[in-house]
């Protein structure tokens, strides 16, 4: 069985003239075949005269497929209008009067459409869309059963679950399994034998469509039972019966006209309103189904389509029509049969217009068993598994809405189960909202813990009670951000909550409260009352152990994505008359290792001291003697790196005897190398056939772990001061590995060096 509703893996490529009007002709040919009898049985369901149905046929194909902005979208009577036509047909009276409420509601659906009222399409949920192409499925299977038997108990545009019989659905469909005609039942499991089979044959892609095959083979079947007498002949109840006229004026004279004494009852207006109102929502819900179904992925404009729709409502309003609307099964069977433009809409309605009334005869040779196969195909694909294993896989939030929506639409009708499904839809976003309005995490500043609530873009009324719970978790004593930088809509319900929570609320549990990124239209002043750099209270009671945590924890922030926010012009300001860092921090040139990104740190917050391979010197020692003794850093931090270019040209250089100055020309380059080649261990020579690249990477990300303890042995050999402050433990001296592709720092243990680089 086909898994979806595109025809072609191909059929979405450029197409000639000719290719795309030889599609259009037969994909025109096979909705006209399809519409004609739900034409008929949609009259017959809404207890009009039986040409209204024809007419909204003709109208749909004739006028509003040009004036439409769809493609692939068929307009004409809907089965989804049958209870709205019941029920103002019964308060207006009579059909005359509800052809009045007709064209006032095209008038509406025109004005709807120049106020561009159509945006309302962009608020219809994905999986209420599909929901919808799964249930129209489902009820397509479901009805057309009976139909393929012989079991024609109903019109064939008969939609909803609930019958004027009495009977439902599901009891139609068992009715069928007892009452059934042999005839209809052969027919109809030939049909959908070859509907089936021809997607998978070499005859796909041939010009003659296969729901024609199906009906022409019928046709023939039951004129030769017919001939041979046979008792399996099809009677003409379990055929089209298309009503006979004699001519054109005949036809004309038999067209209800609307009758405009009923413009003084006040109920018309309200029955204008109401088709307008039912009559856009299905056109605008069907006409996003269409466009998920069009392998081209065109988009439709839905207010030139709203337009459309008001004018055709309001030719067939005066000629006696039912409301029109694009249809899902007619579009779905058009793209099905591949039609490429509106041509094939267009060319659907001359049919109806021209065999209705030349060609009765012909027509009311066709078997319902056979239409009813082409629509169980059209069922098939649009609720194929694939669709239902898809939404599955989306998880709850998107299969329950959808689910919701299809089941719903089954046992009740189109229109009562988009607005169950939009309600489920939208409790999930509502549920959503509650649970996800806002960020709030714990930030560690230098000065103390902050908790940080960052708002959504949009925050209404209904995060009121979620903002409420976040406010009551702030700790006594404790310090809260308010984030607003990415917010562009704060509801004044939510502002006042935020006032009286600074106002009221925080004074009396000894909360400081700041605000960062609200718009000046909110008349609130952005302000921050906590200490975001360190300053010479904060450094004073610093410990190097402190420091060693705070590099820690901001190493971790790096790697996962959760840098605190800072404010950096405000840093800047800050840290403009003095600095007070907290560490001191040696490490590589390396364009790949930025300290104060890979720490997470502030302005002011660090001496940084970058050379190639992190060697210390004379000049070097200086920079930290000053930045511990006399800046008050409490922590000496050297930091080597994975696949070090430095480290790995002094192994190459150290394998091959050669020096920096004569393979380089860096006549400067030999002090550095020279240092880093006292960290090749003595007695391990490097060779020049390693077994791998990744064996001799092992090797240099050795060598530069190494490295970093020697550099540290020599800062505490060579530096008295740093010796001396360390002794007194007003800083402490480390050593760390940061991987490359990890981003991560590995803090080296003290004493000598362990190759953690590998990690």
């Amino acid at each position: 069985m086909p898994e979806t509703i595109v025809p072609a893996p191909n059929s979405a490529a450029p197409l000639s003239a000719w290719d795309s009007l030889t599609r259009d002709l037969a994909g025109g040919l096979v909705v006209f075949l399809v519409a004609l009898p739900l034409c008929l049985g949609i009259a017959l369901a809404s207890g009009v005269p039986i040409v209204a149905g024809l007419v909204s046929g003709v109208v749909g194909g004739l006028l509003v497929s040009w004036l439409s902005g769809s493609h692939t979208s068929v307009s004409g009577p809907a089965a989804g209008m049958v209870a709205v036509v019941l029920a103002q047909v019964a308060t207006l009276k009579s059909y005359e009067a509800f052809l009045v409420a007709v064209i006032l509601a095209g008038v509406i659906q025109i004005l709807l459409g120049s106020l561009r009222a159509g945006f309302i399409a962009a608020f219809f949920p994905s999986n209420v869309i599909k929901g919808l192409l799964a249930a129209i499925g489902v009820i397509l299977i479901l009805k057309q059963i009976p139909h393929a038997v012989g079991h024609d108990a109903d019109p064939a545009g008969e939609m909803g679950f609930l019958q004027p019989d009495g009977k439902n659905t599901l009891s139609e469909l068992l009715s069928s399994l007892f009452d059934f005609e042999p005839g209809a039942l052969m027919i109809g499991l030939v049909s959908l034998a070859i509907l089936l089979a021809w997607d998978r044959s070499r005859f796909k892609q041939s010009l003659i469509p296969a729901p024609l095959v199906v009906v022409l083979l019928g046709v023939a079947v039951n004129l030769v039972m017919k001939a041979a007498g046979s008792p399996w002949a099809i009677g003409p109840s379990h055929l089209v019966q298309l009503p006979t006229v004699s001519s054109l004026g005949e036809f004309m004279k038999a067209l209800p006209s609307p009758d405009f004494k009923a413009l003084g009852n006040p109920a018309i207006i309200m029955a204008a309103v109401t088709i307008a109102a039912v009559a856009s929502l299905e056109t605008l819900l069907n006409l996003g189904a269409v466009d998920k179904l069009d392998p081209r992925k065109r988009v439709s404009p839905p207010n030139r389509e709203l337009m459309a729709q008001g004018v055709g409502n309001v030719v067939a309003g005066f000629l006696g029509g039912l409301p029109i609307t694009s249809v899902i099964v007619r579009s779905s069977v058009n793209i099905n049969a591949g039609a490429v433009t509106r041509f094939s809409a267009f060319f659907h309605g001359v049919l109806l217009c021209l065999l209705v009334l030349f060609a009765p005869t012909w027509l009311n040779e066709v078997p319902l068993a056979s239409l009813a196969a082409v629509l169980l195909v059209t069922g098939l694909k649009l609720a194929s598994p694939t669709l239902f294993r898809q939404m599955w896989s989306e998880g709850r939030t998107q299969f329950v809405p959808f689910i919701v929506t299809a089941t719903a639409i089954v046992f009740t009708d189109l229109l009562t189960g988009v607005l169950i499904g939009l309600g489920t839809s939208l409790g999930f976003i509502l549920h959503s909202n509650f649970r996800r309005p806002l960020l709030r995490f714990m930030e560690r500043h230098v000065s103390g813990d902050v908790l940080r609530i960052e708002f959504a873009n949009q925050v209404s009324f209904l995060n009121r009670a979620v903002l409420e719970q976040a406010f009551e978790s702030v700790p006594a004593n404790g310090h809260v951000v308010l984030d607003a930088r990415n917010t562009d809509y704060i509801d004044p319900d939510i502002l006042d909550l935020i006032e009286d929570f600074r106002k009221q609320t925080a004074p009396a549990r000894n909360l400081k409260v700041s605000l960062v990124g609200f718009k000046d239209r909110y008349v609130m002043e952005n302000q921050i009352q906590y200490v975001d750099v360190s300053t010479r209270e904060v450094q004073a009671q610093l410990t190097p152990e402190r420091v060693l945590q705070f590099l820690k924890e901001g190493n971790e922030r790096f790697v996962t994505g959760r840098r605190l926010s800072r404010d950096l012009a405000r840093q800047v300001d800050a840290t403009a008359a003095a600095q007070y860092p907290m560490a001191v921090i040696l490490s590589c040139i390396d364009s790949r290792s930025p300290v104060e990104l890979i720490f997470d740190m502030g302005v002011g917050d660090a001496f940084v001291i970058r050379i190639a391979g992190n060697v210390a010197k004379e000049k070097v020692l200086g920079s930290m003697e000053f930045a511990c003794a006399v800046a008050g850093a409490r922590l000496v931090l050297v930091m080597g790196h994975t696949s070090c270019g430095a480290v790995k040209a002094a192994v190459e250089l150290f394998e091959s005897g050669n020096t920096a100055s004569k393979a380089t020309g860096c006549e400067h380059l030999d002090a550095l190398v020279n240092e880093i080649q006292k960290s090749i261990q003595p007695g391990t020579k490097p060779h020049g056939d390693w077994v791998t690249p990744e064996t001799k990477m092992v090797f240099v990300d050795d060598v530069a772990a190494r490295n970093v303890a020697t550099t540290i042995a020599y800062v505490r050999s060579a530096s008295r001061t740093l010796r001396e402050l360390e002794a007194a433990g007003k800083i402490a001296i480390h050593g760390s590995m940061y991987n490359i592709k990890t981003g991560r720092v590995t803090f080296l243990e003290p004493g000598p060096a362990k190759a953690v680089a590998k990690h």
